[in-house]
């Protein structure tokens, strides 16, 4: 039987250090919700600073290596090389061959890829907030997905400021925002689609994947700093 929760040593040790760096009062939050690209696009809004490819435009260098939890418990058959590292960690990376330098451009082709596999990013932080990584994850292996499941931390995970808001004249009801929503935010009754917004954190894979584009992502109306 596969390991789980607090008799897991790989997610309790992620969990110990954390914690420990919140005693410390060296971090606020291990990970924050980054928003696909494509969920945004189409509005042609300002993206925060916090959205995936912002970030990466202003790292001095991006590294890719494989996913460090999904190669861990191989649960899936999601893609493995979209974890980004960035400046002198992945440069680290590179000098110890773990990970190879990549192109703003194949960065793009990466995401796009991560989202068509229904994955969610997620911005990795260290001690003093600095981002230091930009990782695509899935519910079955990630690490801080698990954290936040399994032991109930949601304090460790940040949503990000945008929300889904659905059409429900629009919405036909076809359950695929419900396969791509990894927070249990929409289910179906009795045919009929049911969205709950409390537990939407804004990763925008609903909104990606919704054929009749029934689905938009609105800035929350209050966000904490």
């Amino acid at each position: 039987m596969e390991k789980t929760g607090k008799h897991d040593p790989f997610l309790q040790g992620r969990l110990d250090k954390y914690d420990e760096w919140l005693n410390e009062g060296q971090i606020s939050f291990s990970s924050k919700v980054v928003p696909v690209l494509e969920s945004l696009e189409a509005k042609q809004w300002v993206l925060p600073t916090e959205q995936v490819l912002e970030i990466l435009r202003k790292a001095k260098t991006i590294a890719v290596l494989d996913c460090e939890c999904r190669s861990h418990y191989k649960r899936c058959n999601k893609p493995l090389e979209v974890c980004l590292v960035l400046n002198e960690h992945g440069d680290k990376l590179v000098d110890k061959d773990e990970a190879r330098h990549v192109s703003l451009a194949e960065v793009k082709s990466i995401l796009q890829k991560a989202n068509e596999s229904g994955l969610v990013h997620l911005s990795l932080y260290m001690p003093h907030h600095q981002v230091w990584a930009l990782c695509s994850c899935c519910p079955c292996c990630c690490h801080e997905l698990q954290i936040v499941k399994q032991f109930g931390r949601n304090d460790l995970m940040v949503h990000s400021e945008y929300i889904a808001e659905t059409d429900m004249e629009v919405c036909i009801h076809c359950g695929e925002c419900i396969e791509r929503c990894i927070f249990g935010a929409r289910e179906l009754r009795d045919g009929q689609m049911v969205y709950t917004s409390e537990a939407c954190l804004g990763c925008g894979l609903c909104i990606s994947g919704c054929s009749v584009e029934a689905i938009s992502m609105n800035l929350r109306k209050s966000y904490p700093e």
